[in-house]
């Protein structure tokens, strides 16, 4: 009773901690990334067939202020950039590399609290966020928006995470 491989399960994750913030307030924080990637990997129906490979960095604010200034222009920290890997022809038997998704946890940990909503539950929707990114997912005209938006809480909600906009919505309105 095998049914086909799942091509989420042939992505190698990596996590580096480049932040000890990230251990010191949420122990588990690198298994809340892998697993909301991998879902996010499985429900995105994009999910690149063959092996592959994506990095998830636990960063700080100091590391996405710098990024965030270098690649997109902005002189301030932000929670998450998806870095995918730049295009070309992947080498026969060497794996996809996705890309990378960077997050930053003054910022995260200070949206959770101003949410009011567990930190672990919202670096899950960052790394959910990153990830769709990395397969071509945007939030740039309104229609993709709403997509994303749908698609991230279809995924959260498999990982037990409540809405994170219905939250935000509440909590601003």
């Amino acid at each position: 009773m095998s049914g086909d491989p799942d091509p989420a399960e042939a992505i190698e994750i990596d996590v580096a901690e480049h932040s000890p913030l990230w251990r010191a307030s949420l122990p588990e924080a690198e298994s809340v990334a892998i697993r909301a990637a991998r879902a996010a990997l499985a429900g995105s129906g994009r999910a690149p067939g063959g092996a592959g490979e994506l990095a998830l960095v636990l960063g700080d604010n100091a590391l996405l202020h710098a990024l965030n200034k270098a690649w997109r222009g902005q002189d301030k920290p932000t929670n998450v950039l998806s870095f995918g890997s730049e295009g070309g022809a992947t080498p026969a038997g060497a794996p996809r590399l996705l890309g990378d998704v960077v997050l930053a946890f003054e910022t995260i940990a200070a949206e959770a609290r101003e949410q009011q909503k567990p930190l672990a539950d919202h670096l899950a929707h960052l790394v959910v966020h990153g990830v769709l990114h990395l397969l071509g997912f945007d939030h740039e005209a309104a229609a993709e928006a709403a997509r994303m938006e749908a698609i991230e809480t279809e995924i959260l909600a498999g990982l037990g995470v409540a809405d994170p906009y219905r939250a935000c919505e509440a909590s601003h309105g």
